[in-house]
């Protein structure tokens, strides 16, 4: 189906609307929005790609998933809270969004179906809630839960780029400061032994061929630069590169135990969201290892659904996995005796959500010392590279 962009006057309030839908022809995307009380004005096909140019924040998905939680659970109609929440969202790519989930549920689609439209904005975590809401009648409830996720998220991660906005200043300066002496004072150094027709010292011969050689061809550092950086993104979106990430972030000293934690409490709280709405225990296993986002992490969720599907307890399955903690399988076989495991799940991601903000919190504090002995290898070591044979050569015209 294409997607068409359409300028429409409602017929019960007069005002003038935009949007998109989706249909087959521009005839049958006017008639769905005379069917709909609308009376278009113009309407014109989407060119590809246009739709997803913007990309919706996750700021602007909680947004909106809290102001349309609160409007359902206020007994509103569902397009009513829909069209409500589309004029009050300041983001128009978000905007756009639910202006073509409202025109395609005012044409007859489940939300679910509306919402499945558009997957680059609305994970299976997301789409599978409003499904499982949709069928029991509970849909405040399960966007209320939705909110409350993604917004515990968003502060965690918020939290975890906080932590290492110090470490990035610090390793910025040091490359400041190192381009800056490369630059700047070695070339005076190389001047001041070519006046007085000394030979260099080897340290200070390697950092003036060096310095040469970023002034000559500083271009060419940029493109390897720039090659590199491109290089390891680009390695990080293939299936190998992922992988290869994904278990260095579990490995790398003194922040696995920090992504531990976080992929522990993340895949316990969906997993409690997931149960405590009605979803399938093997579907939610399915969902959650996915929304974790580890390969490494989620294939052992894999290995735990496997032994529930072949009729094993989910305790047993996620027991004796490398990387999932112990109080998760723990807290599941607390659950299952007392028929509340979605409540036991819930407070082992607590636990691990609490303990995550304490390292979050002492993670700068942990960095600094290894990054002023880092800042004073590099820094010492030049200053001493460039001064000694200058107090060298100080004492060589005092004798």
């Amino acid at each position: 189906m294409k997607t068409f962009l359409y300028k429409a006057r409602d017929g019960k309030t007069g005002k003038i609307v935009k949007g998109s839908l989706k249909a087959e022809t521009e005839r049958s995307a006017g008639k769905l929005l005379i069917e709909q009380g609308y009376t278009p004005q113009t309407i014109k096909e989407e060119e590809e790609g246009t739709f997803t140019k913007q990309k919706v924040s996750s700021k602007d998905r909680v947004v909106f998933t809290r102001q349309f939680a609160t409007l359902i659970g206020a007994g509103l109609p569902l397009s009513a809270s829909l069209q409500t929440v589309a004029n009050q969202t300041e983001s128009k790519p978000m905007r756009r969004v639910i202006e073509d989930v409202l025109v395609q549920v005012e044409g007859g689609k489940s939300l679910y179906d509306a919402f499945s439209e558009h997957k680059d904005v609305f994970n299976n975590v997301y789409l599978s809630l409003i499904q499982a809401g949709e069928a029991s009648g509970t849909l405040d409830e399960s966007l209320k839960r939705l909110a409350s996720q993604e917004e515990k998220d968003q502060a965690m991660i918020s939290k975890i780029r906080g932590a290492l906005t110090y470490p990035a200043i610090v390793l910025l300066v040091i490359i400041v400061v190192v381009v800056f002496m490369m630059v700047v004072v070695v070339p005076q150094v190389q001047n001041l032994y070519s006046d007085l027709g000394k030979e260099l010292p080897f340290i200070t011969a390697v950092l003036v061929a060096v310095a040469n050689f970023i002034i000559s061809y500083w271009y060419i550092v940029l493109l390897i630069g720039a090659a590199i950086i491109g290089g390891l993104v680009a390695f990080s979106k293939t299936d190998t590169g992922r992988g290869f990430f994904d278990v260095f972030k579990l490995n790398v000293p003194l922040f696995k135990g920090l992504f531990l934690r976080l992929y522990n409490a993340r895949f316990a709280r969906t997993a409690q969201i997931l149960l405590a709405t009605g979803v399938p225990m093997l579907d939610t296993l399915d969902i959650a290892g996915a929304a974790i986002n580890n390969k490494v992490v989620e294939d052992q969720i894999k290995i735990a659904a496997t032994k529930v599907k072949s009729g094993k307890p989910l305790s047993e399955g996620l027991s004796d996995r490398d990387y999932i903690m112990p109080l998760v399988p723990q807290m599941a076989s607390i659950g299952e005796q007392s028929g509340k495991i979605d409540e036991m799940l819930g407070k082992a991601a607590q636990v691990y959500e609490d303990e995550l903000d304490e390292r979050i919190a002492t993670l700068s504090t942990a960095i600094e010392p290894i990054l002023m002995v880092v800042l004073a290898i590099v820094v010492g070591g030049m200053v001493a590279a460039i001064l000694f044979p200058i107090y060298s050569l100080v004492n060589d015209v005092q004798v």
